[in-house]
Parts: structure tokens; C-alpha cells; sequence
């Protein structure tokens, strides 16, 4: 029998061991289990602001009061004790003035405090009974808003609080403080002995209380941002579902300090441990800190992408525009001069357009390069300057590095502010940027000339100046894009163009193809007739061959092509997009090859057609003296596409702001089907020779 029942003992003991293991540990979601039958809206209303304001002011009091105590204690009389108190007592007089007050029309909800203050005093140690009084504590508020229950939970304990500490100052000098504070057992923790005895006790409470107040604070902080507009701050939906867990954690964390004040009054022995909630609520209020700075932050982009927009529709000094998108409210206004590797003020952008190289710090030296014919050109004149913007979401000593390194291949200006971009929202939004560069002209008002010029730079270089959307509609309407593109494949080709050459470029991952189309280019070439009509014709391969590794000129061709697509596809379709658009869907076919009079193209084809139009030379040959050269080869390679039609497919990387959803083929009146593809960046390695 007595086995049975000592078994019976243990085995309760050891359930009540893991009750309070998992009241210690349980989960957020656990925790909303139980608290939200406890919740029924929060329909009554108070002023709450206020009330915060009181207790916050209360509780900075009474925690100031007992550091005094705590610093006075070892001293040997009462004289010492009172001298610090004294002192206490005139900082607090000092503070006062920076003391937030309440409305003058607030009157506190006391009958609720003291029902509250209740359920707070004379609690027994032990996490399940403060599980248990927490939940009594949420029944009895559960008409009240989720920070409202924090707020009013605080407030009973600071009533208590504030009033035994105010006690222990005034005992010596007021005869009725000191009869109250007998009947409240105050010199029980006051004199010096006690404070001695419970010095470590004392800190730890005090520091406790601190971080509850800031932890509920941080809740008031995070509610009070719910009157903007969600969309300004979109990280505040999912944080504020994980509110009532932090009130939860701040009440549980009042009714251990409670507790404990009991413990230490009552001087019986008995303590509440207080460092497990100690080290919930310092994960809470690190949590809640990182959310409100997430929040603040946001809120800051939003209301600077609203200045920004203003600024933009508006005639604004370029200087003035520049502080708000990158510096926003700092006070640093510093640009990096990359030729003369100093500081300088912004100053310099004053009355000047100026274009915006924005990039990630993993921007290649070709992007960088890209850029350099610009500026030698640009130098020359004062009116116009570069100013390279990095984005970086989060600066660490390693990205500062990476930085340093970067900037030094560049001569031009470059921000060097080491926090994220104040407009980065609107960078993104507006300009439409993501990890590729832009390049944003703004003129001397602060109105963008062109969102992003990078791709008429590619193709048309300073041809492009001064780079507006003016200037890119003009030079995309002529029909001598490929000269620009192909300039520098090779030195002999501005020579062709000039003389106005018939020349093949041509190229595809297949060197069978390319093998037959050099033999029947050539022997076109070389036919009696084509010499009698005096056609010179020039070969060009863009592709793979034995000559070694010409890859980034390969990739710039590509590049260039592509560039010109983009410039050209947001407008309406005519014969040069769909020459480009048709060229560009050819970049990893097996084979193509255009045709162009010096630097007009004629037509480009996949590589089946054009080399079957080669092939049946003798059908059209005859129409050459009538119709000339080009006109009859590219009439018999468009029914060759008729007989041999086949479905075009079109890979564009992203490119911000300039990617249509529809594209209409460039070979039928069907809309493309659009689609998604992510490829690695790296370039086999190839050739271009002139054959």
C-alpha cells in the first residue's frame, strides 16, 4: 500500500514538474489557444494613451527610488541612505520637465485597477499560478483592446508599486507616510540590513519592470501605426497577429513581479524566480525592437516615395530632388569624386543634368565600361555629370570592401553613404529596378529624361546624347541599327559599311551549318553573275570557330541586339522591330544570318530558310538585272519561309519598365505565348571572324 501511494506522489510530482517545464516553454500558437477564449472584443473604451503616460511616469519614479536604496545600502547609518534618497529625489525633480502629462480630462478606470491589483497581490510562487492568474487577469479585461489589457494590467501593478516606494521616501520626513508605510510593511525591505540582504533581488526587479514597460511600450508603438495606410507599411499585418502573445508574456511578466514584491515583503523564505521571464521578455522586446524598426522604416519609404513622386511632377532643383532620394533626412550630403579620389559636397549637381548609374555592388566591368565613352565625352562640357548610386540593403564591413574596389574603376562621382538609399523604394517601384543597372537621366529641374538609358547607350552610344526618350524614339525609327551594333566586331567592318557592302552576318551553335553557309555564301559570291553586276558581297561569322575566345564580343553583339529590341518594342510594330525582334529569337538557333547594304538591313532568317534560298539560286538569279541583288533574294527567301514556316521563340532577359506582356511573332499575325526561363549567365566560349 505504501508503495502504491509513494509511486502515486512521485508520479504527480513529476506531472507537476512538466506542467511548469511546458508553461516555461510553450509556443505562440499554444498560447493564442488559450487566450483567445479569453477574449471577447475590445469594445471598452478609456483613454488609454494617458493612462500609459502615468504609469509610465510612475513606474520611472518608483524604479529610480529603489536604485537610490539599492546604491545606499551598504552604508553604515540611516544618514547615508536618506543623502541618496535625497539626491534621488531632486533628479526626479530635474526630469520632471521632460515628463510626459497626461489630458487634463483623463480620469483613470480605478475600480477596474483595483479588481486587477486583486488578482495581483498575495499570489503564492510558481509559474502554473501565474499561468493562472494571467488567464483571470485576460477574463476580467476581456472587453478591452489587446494593448489596452497590457496598459491596465501595468497600471494596477504600478499603483501598488509606485505607492510602496513613495512610502519608503517619505517615512522620514512625513508622520503619516511613515505610519502607512508600517502598515505596508515597507521597513521590512528598507532598512539596511534587508537592502543588503535583498540587493540582487531588488536589481533584478527593477530591471524586470524596466522591460516590461518598454515591451509594452514597443505594443502601444506598433498599434499607433496601425492608423496608416497598410499599404505604406505592409510588414504591420502579420506582426500585429502575434500581439496578444507578447501581452500575454508582458501580464505573466507583471504577475511575477508582483509576486515576488510579495515574497520579498512577507520576508518568509519564499522567492519568485523571476530569470526564465527575463528571458522571455528580453526575446520579446529584441523581437518587438527589430518589428518597429522594420515598420518605422517602411513608413519612411513610403512617405519619401510620396516626396519623391512630388518632387519629379514638379519643377525642383536637381540638388534638392538628390538630397531626398538618397540621403533623405541625414545630414550627410558627400559624393566621391573618382577622378580626383576626394570628397566633395553635392553641390557639384547643382544646375546640372545629371545621369544616375544605379547598380548592386555585383556590377561587371563591361557595365562599368559602358559607361566610360560617356564620360571622357561628358568631361569635356560642365553641364552634364554621372553619379553612380549603389544599392545595398544592408551595409557590413565585407560589402564596404567590396565597395572601395568597385568605386575605384570608377572615374566618375559616386555616393558614399554607408546606410540603404533613402528613395530605394521608389527606385524599385518607379524606375522599375532589380539587380540589372539603370541608367536615369534627370535634368537640372529634377524631371527624368529617360528612366532608363542603358540600352540606348549600347546600341548608339553618344550618338544617343543626351540620352532622352526624345532621342531614342528618333534613332530606333532608322534602319541602320546594325551598323552601331556591329561597329566593333571587327576593324574592316566600318570600311564595308562606308562602301556599302553587301555583307552576311551570320552564326548558330551548329558548325555544319556554318560550314555549308560559308560554302554557299562564297560560291555566291564568286558566281560570273553576281561579278558581272559588280555585287560585292562580304562575309561575317558571329559564332564559333578555330581562332581563339572572342566571347564578350560575342555577348556585346547579342547584347546590342537585344538593347535595340528593347528600345523598340514598347512602340508600334514596323519593319525595323520585326527585323530585330526575328534576329534576336535566332540567338540560340542552330543557324542565321542578316543581309545588309552597308549598314540598312535587308532581312534576317533562320538558317533552314536562308540556306535553302542559297541553295535554289538558279530560281531567282534571273530576276537580278531587273530587280537588283536584294530585292530578288530576299522576295525568294520570303516564300521560302511561307513553305517552311516555323514558330519563332523569344528570350529577353528582365529589363525593367520595358518588357511588354504581349509581342506579336514577327513571321504570323499570332500574339507570342509568354513565358518564363532562368538561365545561368556565363557565355561559352566563341569567335567572330571576318571570312
Amino acid at each position: 500500500m505504501a508503495t502504491k501511494l509513494g509511486g502515486e506522489v512521485a508520479a504527480a510530482a513529476k506531472h507537476a514538474t512538466e506542467e511548469r517545464v511546458s508553461l516555461l516553454t510553450l509556443s505562440d500558437e499554444k498560447i493564442l489557444e488559450q487566450i483567445y477564449t479569453t477574449h471577447v472584443h475590445g469594445d471598452d473604451k478609456f483613454d488609454v494613451d494617458s493612462l500609459f503616460v502615468v504609469v509610465e511616469n510612475t513606474l520611472k519614479h518608483a524604479t529610480h527610488i529603489v536604485d537610490n536604496y539599492v546604491q545606499g545600502g551598504g552604508q553604515s547609518s540611516t544618514h547615508g541612505v536618506l543623502r541618496d534618497l535625497l539626491q534621488g529625489a531632486q533628479a526626479i525633480v530635474e526630469q520632471q520637465t521632460d515628463e510626459r502629462a497626461p489630458k487634463a480630462s483623463f480620469s483613470p478606470p480605478l475600480c477596474t485597477l483595483k479588481q486587477i491589483a486583486c488578482e495581483l497581490q498575495c499570489k503564492p510562487p510558481g509559474e502554473d499560478i501565474a499561468h493562472k492568474t494571467t488567464l483571470a487577469i485576460l477574463n476580467k479585461l476581456s472587453n478591452y483592446s489587446w494593448e489596452a489589457k497590457a496598459v491596465l494590467t501595468l497600471a494596477a501593478f504600478a499603483l501598488d508599486y509606485g505607492e510602496f516606494w513613495f512610502l519608503a521616501q517619505s517615512q522620514s520626513s512625513d508622520q503619516l507616510a511613515k505610519s502607512l508605510a508600517v502598515l505596508r510593511r515597507v521597513p521590512v525591505i528598507t532598512k539596511p540590513a534587508a537592502l543588503q540582504k535583498h540587493k540582487k533581488a531588488l536589481i533584478e526587479l527593477n530591471s524586470l519592470i524596466r522591460d516590461t514597460l518598454e515591451v509594452i511600450e514597443s505594443i502601444f508603438e506598433l498599434e499607433k501605426l496601425t492608423s496608416y495606410d497598410p499599404k505604406d507599411i505592409p510588414a504591420l499585418a502579420g506582426i500585429m497577429d502575434h500581439v496578444p502573445v507578447h501581452v500575454y508574456r508582458a501580464i505573466i511578466t507583471v504577475v511575477s513581479c508582483a509576486t515576488q514584491v510579495t515574497c520579498l515583503v512577507c520576508d518568509d523564505g519564499k522567492t519568485q524566480v523571476l530569470s526564465p521571464y527575463a528571458q522571455g521578455l528580453h526575446y520579446v522586446l529584441t523581437k518587438l525592437k527589430t518589428q518597429l524598426m522594420i515598420c518605422k522604416r517602411q513608413l519612411e519609404e513610403a512617405e519619401t516615395h510620396r516626396r519623391l513622386r512630388k518632387f519629379f511632377q514638379t519643377p525642383t532643383e536637381i540638388m534638392v530632388v538628390f538630397q531626398s532620394l538618397i540621403f533623405g533626412k541625414d545630414d550627410a550630403q558627400l559624393l566621391f569624386d573618382g577622378s580626383s579620389r576626394s570628397m566633395v559636397k553635392i553641390d557639384v549637381l547643382r544646375r546640372k543634368n545629371v545621369l544616375l548609374f544605379i547598380s548592386t555592388l555585383d556590377i561587371t566591368d563591361e557595365e562599368i565600361q559602358l559607361l566610360r565613352p560617356v564620360h571622357d565625352e561628358l568631361k569635356k562640357e560642365n553641364q552634364y555629370k554621372i553619379v553612380w548610386v549603389p544599392i545595398v540593403d544592408q551595409w557590413m564591413d565585407e560589402l564596404r570592401k567590396k565597395f572601395e574596389m568597385v568605386r575605384g574603376k570608377m572615374p566618375w562621382y559616386a555616393v558614399q553613404h554607408f546606410s540603404p538609399i533613402a528613395g530605394v523604394r521608389y527606385v524599385k517601384e518607379e524606375w522599375h529596378f532589380k539587380t540589372k543597372p539603370i541608367i536615369v537621366v534627370v535634368n537640372p529641374q529634377g524631371k527624368v529624361e529617360c528612366s532608363d538609358a542603358t540600352h540606348m547607350i549600347r546600341v548608339w552610344g553618344m550618338k544617343a546624347f543626351p540620352f532622352t526618350v526624345a532621342m531614342e524614339a528618333t534613332l530606333s525609327g532608322g534602319r541602320d541599327w546594325l551598323a552601331y551594333i556591329a561597329s566593333d566586331i571587327h576593324p574592316s567592318i566600318t570600311t564595308l559599311i562606308k562602301e556599302k557592302k553587301f555583307i552576311f552576318f551570320y552564326g548558330g551553335t551548329d558548325s555544319d551549318w556554318i560550314t555549308q553557309f560559308t560554302a554557299k555564301a562564297n560560291a555566291l559570291a564568286a558566281d560570273a553573275l553576281i561579278k558581272e553586276q559588280k555585287i560585292s558581297i562580304e562575309l561575317v561569322l558571329v559564332g564559333k570557330g578555330g581562332k581563339g575566345d572572342h566571347s564578350t564580343i560575342l555577348t556585346r553583339f547579342w547584347d546590342g541586339i537585344e538593347s535595340m529590341f528593347l528600345t523598340k518594342v514598347i512602340g508600334k510594330p514596323d519593319d525595323v522591330t520585326r527585323e530585330v525582334q526575328k534576329l534576336l529569337s535566332y540567338r540560340s538557333e542552330s543557324g542565321w544570318a542578316v543581309l545588309s547594304k552597308g549598314s540598312a538591313v535587308v532581312f534576317s532568317g533562320h538558317g533552314t530558310t536562308v540556306l535553302k534560298a542559297l541553295d535554289e539560286f538558279e530560281k531567282w538569279k534571273v530576276f537580278i538585272k531587273e530587280k537588283g541583288f536584294e530585292v530578288s533574294l530576299k522576295e525568294h527567301h520570303e516564300k521560302v519561309v511561307r513553305t517552311m514556316h516555323r514558330c519563332s521563340r523569344l528570350d529577353v532577359r528582365a529589363a525593367p519598365g520595358k518588357v511588354p506582356e504581349v509581342v506579336q511573332c514577327p513571321d504570323c499575325p499570332r500574339k507570342m505565348e509568354m513565358i518564363i526561363s532562368y538561365k545561368c549567365c556565363h557565355v561559352d566560349g566563341a569567335i567572330i571572324g571576318l571570312l
